[in-house]
């Protein structure tokens, strides 16, 4: 089972894709989109969308799993990071990708076991779970594995089943 993890927002979006199987994980691509603050919105709304179907292109993942939105003090901020994450969405599902969504709680006691583990402890489990050599960068790429490796925790029974029916057919 192949997942694209997401981490939105405007000025980055961070993005990781593992492969699931076995009950180990894979990391397959990541990086981050990066728009430019001097660009309209408008075309750094198109841009993600742009660079994130050829992300989706490119890996040809089965499912997404994507941050919730929370919001903390700045309005300004947020209403632009869900408009991005509606680009993102779209994306997903304009290619015909099931979506998930998980809450930063639920991705940080996925990958430490621990809800209120601090951001520099989930970027080392991730790290370790994929077996990488170094944490990627941005931050917002190792958030975007981290949210993938999540979905693979949170739905491992239905995942399972899937990959049990694919072997089977085989």
């Amino acid at each position: 089972m192949k997942i694209l993890g997401i981490d939105p927002g405007y000025a980055i979006v961070g993005y990781g894709v593992i492969e699931f199987s076995g009950g180990r994980y894979f990391a397959v691509d990541y990086g981050a989109i990066t728009t430019d603050a001097a660009t309209p919105f408008a075309k750094r709304l198109q841009q993600i969308y742009t660079e994130l179907l050829s992300v989706i292109i490119r890996n040809d993942p089965d499912e997404m799993s994507i941050e919730k939105l929370y919001f903390q003090n700045n309005q300004k901020t947020a209403i632009a990071v869900a408009e991005a994450r509606g680009v993102i969405l779209l994306a997903a599902q304009n290619s015909n990708i099931p979506i998930s969504e998980y809450t930063p709680l639920q991705v940080k006691t996925a990958v430490t076991g621990y809800g209120q583990a601090h951001k520099p402890q989930v970027m080392e489990m991730t790290r370790r779970l994929l077996k990488l050599d170094k944490v990627p960068k941005p931050d917002d790429t190792a958030d975007a594995l981290a949210i993938a490796i999540c979905h693979a925790q949170c739905s491992g029974t239905r995942l399972r089943g899937m990959l049990n029916n694919k072997n089977n057919l085989s």
